[in-house]
């Protein structure tokens, strides 16, 4: 297989990848385009089969999620409009819907968007373990500091300088004893 005609679909499969509720979903516009069908077509077939969509393969957006996407994501400005509430799809549920409408399109596009839903879970683990780490470095750092202040503190006065010894004066200085004006302080002998 071709590694660069591989790409494009997984980067196009990947540019329709939303997180909605805390998971990685495709919205059913999204996701029928990809497959080559009529978004009323895959939700046709998904009506038709409900049983095969639990909550944690397919779920219905509500009203402020669909304009939140509507407002975020340029390629869904259609959406706007449209009276219905879209259906998102997890990586389980747009397999199923592969499965259900059994066209050769959405069988090869369904191991595009595995592909891309995978890579974008090993993106997410390893953003957490990087988050973590970072969290793990951040409070040796914490620690680190209140030493560093600590020792910061004892070794301030250090850096100042020597306190000044007090100076010899400059000049004569007289040891006998002084006399007071209009008295003479005579030696004794």
């Amino acid at each position: 297989m071709d590694t660069k005609r591989s790409l494009i679909p997984l980067q196009r499969v990947e540019k329709t990848i939303l997180f909605i509720r805390g998971q990685n979903v495709i919205l059913d516009a999204d996701l029928a385009k990809l497959y080559g069908v009529r978004t009323k077509r895959l939700n046709e077939q998904v009506k038709r089969n409900h049983e095969r969509f639990p909550e944690d393969f397919m779920f219905q957006l509500t009203a402020k999620e669909k304009a939140k996407v509507v407002a975020n994501c340029d390629h869904l400005s259609s959406l706007k409009y449209s009276p219905a509430l879209p259906h998102a799809f997890t990586e389980h549920g747009a397999l199923m819907a592969a499965n259900i409408l059994k066209t050769k399109t959405a069988v090869s596009m369904s191991i595009y968007v595995v592909r891309a839903f995978i890579r974008m879970r090993e993106e997410l683990t390893s953003r957490r373990d990087l988050e973590e780490r970072l969290d793990q470095i951040e409070k040796i750092l914490l620690v680190h500091d209140t030493e560093l202040k600590d020792l910061f503190e004892k070794i301030r006065p250090l850096l100042l300088p020597p306190p000044e010894k007090p100076r010899k004066k400059i000049g004569f200085e007289v040891k006998e004893p002084k006399a007071r004006y209009g008295k003479r302080v005579e030696k004794k002998q």
